[in-house]
């Protein structure tokens, strides 16, 4: 029964961070007509780390933490620094239609990693799951996207890559810490991390004058303390009770939950291909779904994390 429990709060954790991050693009848009990526990125991390700043000393690293200086400094820096840097200048080099099927390749990425390095089985019924969404995410970013390429293509796709590399590189971090780590103590490390290596967006936001109009600030607290501190941590957390491969193929709901949320809130068009382009992504994700993996990764975080994998607002023994 409680491994039960545990797997719905994984998927409902999952859910909720790729709903917060596809609803995301369009407040992105309105905010990067008003200011400079670099200090957008800038006070998304502030308003991360001021949100949990409350409860840093309940989210204290375990004993001998320094000495995993050597995988914890890789894990801020894949994510969120280079990611965000590499994926914001790859989007004015290449096409939005070729990035988003280059991002839809971060769950074969992942898989891959977590069959080399963390030795899960890679099943039938993952893979094929897997490809559905991926061809999914291919035809609806296809449709969705403009068809002409950007300048310096080539450089904006490497870019992109790169980008992913580094997503499903810090996944696959977060997945072999979260034995031993709190989930939202890795993701305070990361917002913390994100404000040091965005500070450049600050200088910027001085030139300007920090004029920042009423709307625009909302925007930047949901981008901030929901979607860079929310969504972060519920996928940490979704990915610390079920396998890699498993949690990371939820990346791929992101540009649907986008595209829906572009129907609604900009009224852009939704076609009926873009509509069955939904449809497979999402049965691939739930096809992917291998239960005897999400067991076993549950079972052996349970035995070697036991009380460490805590709620955010749990105490600290």
């Amino acid at each position: 029964m409680m491994v039960q429990k545990n797997s719905r709060a994984a998927l409902m954790a999952l859910t909720v961070a790729v709903i917060l991050w596809g609803g995301s693009f369009s407040a992105m848009r309105t905010v990067l007509q008003e200011l400079d990526p670099m200090s957008v990125m800038w006070l998304r991390m502030v308003f991360a780390s001021v949100t949990i700043l409350p409860f840093i000393s309940r989210l204290r690293p375990p004993e001998g933490w320094k000495k995993d200086y050597k995988i914890l400094i890789p894990m801020v820096l894949f994510q969120p620094c280079l990611y965000f840097l590499l994926e914001s200048n790859a989007l004015r080099l290449t096409s939005s239609s070729q990035a988003g099927v280059i991002s839809s390749f971060v769950p074969l990425f992942v898989s891959l990693g977590a069959w080399l390095f963390l030795s899960e089985k890679l099943h039938l019924k993952g893979i094929a799951g897997l490809f559905l969404s991926i061809s999914g995410v291919v035809v609806l970013t296809l449709l969705n996207g403009d068809v002409e390429g950007g300048s310096r293509m080539m450089l904006g796709n490497t870019m992109e890559v790169g980008a992913m590399i580094c997503a499903a590189a810090n996944m696959l971090i977060i997945k072999k810490l979260s034995s031993r780590y709190n989930t939202w103590t890795m993701t305070m490390m990361q917002c913390f991390a994100g404000v040091l290596f965005f500070l450049p967006g600050l200088f910027k936001l001085m030139e300007q004058g920090w004029v920042i109009s009423g709307q625009t600030l909302l925007l930047l607290l949901y981008l901030g303390a929901p979607v860079s501190l929310g969504a972060f941590g519920l996928y940490n957390l979704g990915m610390s009770r079920m396998t890699a491969s498993g949690a990371s193929v939820f990346i791929n709901l992101v540009p649907v939950v986008a595209v829906i949320t572009g129907w609604v809130v900009l009224h852009e068009t939704l076609s009926v291909l873009q509509i069955f382009a939904s449809a497979a992504v999402l049965t691939g994700v739930l096809i992917s779904q291998d239960k005897r993996s999400s067991r076993m990764s549950e079972r052996k975080a349970g035995s070697s994390a036991g009380s460490k994998i805590r709620p955010l607002w749990s105490s600290r023994n």
